[in-house]
């Protein structure tokens, strides 16, 4: 493979924190690989780096001549009052196109997404689809690698697997920072982890996700027993010099400066060792013996006239996991607002335990106040908190979600959101509850503080209800699943699997149906406006938009190989370039011709 992008002893520091230090990273023509690492590892930092958006301390980027490197930020934003065209062919400003060039290939981009109205405002879009917009922008650009932080951030889960299929079939290579490991196993053949706890900083597996966990494991055990012989050397040697005369001759001096070196290679590998904390997750429940805690019987519920769910029933014991499943705006959040009491349904009744505990984890985490300092959201009032009835100092409290002392008095504005999740799961953790209420709870964790939390969700021993992407957590956790349709039906499934075939076998026949009724409108409409057209000529007209965009995506292939043919002969070189100037003609032609029949079906 060709050598695209190369990182050569890169380093990058914040406000005296060391992110990583001497990276060294190869990126080559379609590769696909997965990026990941602890929160605060550097991953969204490296991206920028390696997109040369931002500049290393140290160390060199080298990026091939005429390659271009596509980058897909974590949060997507775009300039007011832009349709999502507009948004598209923006990203093309610094590129040597015409404009209709432009308009074509943003045409092609948002359709390859899954854009009917290229038209709206891409301030009124939703999450998911502000997502798909700046993929749409980066694909017109036509990257020969793309750099994407998070890019399933915002995505509902038919977004997820509908983002997979796209980046598998994709031409071009791909560096993807992700969490999530059914999206890892999906799209990369190959996973990077940046992570101090190895020599160089960073950990390279040529495989899926599960080769590298397994091999990730048994690096770890090994640099783990390495540690402990290097550890029983020092102590030998610390023996050894504080007890043998002979230790302080000169004889000895290359002794003691080994013993100096061991020491030096002990305190390195334990930093390295010590990294693999992860945030010391652990839900308590009440106890509560009571067989049925909630019954909600034939619950509905729309908003803004739009029926999310109708007769739904949901009863939830000890020890019950459910999982609601759905696309964006189908009615999972408004679920678990009825169960929890902050919202009524519109019919049905909801039947609650006497007492019942309710403990809510929001999706944004919106609960918590970003102005309080971290001791302060933890104990208001003072130095210890109580947890299974039982008094822990603050400081042991945030160490045990890998906060450090210093970080106390910090305001929880300056923590990155994967910090600001350990918080608010911090908090959860300190009331007793019947039922969780889980809304997006991995969103910004990283896979470390999810394997923990799965864990502890898996021995909850009262009832969970959670809304998620992330497959394998609800795979792993969910005893039963319900699927909502975004059309108004709610239904019990086996498993994520049988709802995800049962979804998009439903919205492909609602595509189906869609295309139908356009086609047969504007038939209807073409018909009834085109009677200055003959036969023959309304047959060329409906064809030569499609006859139009085959014929630029000649030009592109003709400028492709002027640009490859500039370093060979002048006889190779001058023959692309006449190739090129034909396929320039044909459009021009064909354009010239587009407006002869728009003129003649307009005209009278």
């Amino acid at each position: 493979m060709t050598l695209l992008l190369t990182a050569r002893e890169i380093s990058k520091s914040y406000a005296h924190k060391s992110l990583f230090t001497h990276l060294n990273i190869d990126l080559r023509a379609g590769e696909k690989i997965g990026l990941i690492g602890p929160n605060g590892a550097g991953k969204s930092t490296l991206l920028k780096i390696l997109a040369g958006l931002e500049t290393a301390d140290e160390g060199e980027r080298t990026l091939r001549r005429g390659s271009r490197v596509g980058y897909l930020a974590q949060d997507d934003v775009f300039p007011p009052n832009q349709t999502c065209e507009e948004v598209v062919i923006a990203g093309l400003a610094n590129d040597n196109l015409e404009e209709h060039e432009k308009s074509t290939r943003a045409a092609i981009a948002l359709t390859q997404v899954g854009f009917a109205d290229t038209e709206q405002k891409a301030e009124t879009l939703s999450g998911g689809w502000r997502k798909r917009l700046s993929m749409a922008r980066e694909l017109a650009r036509q990257p020969d690698f793309l750099l994407m932080d998070e890019p399933t951030n915002h995505l509902d889960l038919p977004g997820v697997i509908w983002l997979e299929k796209l980046l598998r079939s994709a031409s071009f290579g791909y560096l993807a920072a992700t969490h999530d490991r059914a999206f890892l196993r999906a799209i990369a053949d190959e996973v990077i982890e940046i992570n101090r706890s190895y020599p160089e900083g960073v950990f390279r597996v040529a495989g899926c996700y599960d080769d590298f966990a397994e091999k990730k494991e048994a690096f770890l055990e090994a640099q783990e027993k390495f540690r402990d012989a290097v550890a029983n050397q020092v102590r030998r040697e610390t023996d050894w010099l504080g007890h043998k005369a002979r230790a302080r001759t000169r004889k000895a001096s290359s002794r003691i400066q080994a013993a100096a070196d061991r020491r030096e290679q002990l305190s390195e590998l334990n930093y390295r060792t010590a990294s693999q904390q992860s945030a010391g997750i652990d839900f308590a429940a009440t106890g509560r013996q009571t067989k049925k805690l909630l019954t909600a019987t034939g619950i509905s519920k729309s908003l803004g006239g739009k029926k999310l769910f109708s007769n739904l029933d949901v009863m939830l014991i000890p020890g019950m996991k459910l999982g609601l499943l759905g696309a964006n705006g189908s009615g999972k959040s408004t679920i678990l607002k009825i169960i929890a009491g902050q919202m009524e349904s519109d019919t049905g009744t909801v039947v609650r335990a006497e007492g019942l505990r309710t403990e809510v984890f929001e999706q944004g985490r919106s609960s918590l106040d970003l102005s309080l300092s971290l001791r302060k959201s933890l104990t208001p009032n003072s130095d210890t908190v109580m947890f299974r009835d039982q008094p822990v100092h603050v400081a042991s409290w945030a160490r045990r979600f890998l906060f450090s002392p210093e970080q106390l008095e910090l305001e929880l504005s300056a923590f990155s959101g994967g910090e600001q999740a350990r918080v608010r799961l911090a908090q959860l953790m300190l009331r007793p509850a019947d039922i969780l209420l889980l809304d997006e709870p991995t969103n910004d964790l990283d896979i470390p503080a999810l394997e923990m939390l799965e864990e502890n969700l898996e021995e909850f021993p009262g009832a969970l209800v959670m809304v998620s992407h992330d497959r394998d957590l609800l795979d792993r956790i969910c005893t039963e699943v319900i699927g909502l349709d975004g059309l108004g039906n709610a239904a019990a499934y086996g498993s994520v699997d049988q709802w995800l075939k049962v979804y998009e076998k439903a919205q492909s026949a609602i595509k189906t149906e869609a295309n139908k009724a356009a086609s047969k409108a504007a038939s209807s409409s073409s018909s009834s406006k085109s009677k200055k057209l003959s036969y023959k000529e309304q047959q060329e007209f409906d064809g030569i938009e499609a006859k139009i965009l085959q014929a630029e995506q000649n030009v592109a292939v003709r400028e492709a190989e002027v640009e490859k043919a500039s370093n060979s002969g002048h006889a190779v070189l001058n023959d692309a370039c006449k190739q090129l100037e034909e396929a320039q003609r044909a459009v021009e032609k064909l354009y010239a011709r587009w407006s002869e029949l728009e003129a003649k079906k307009n005209s009278g």
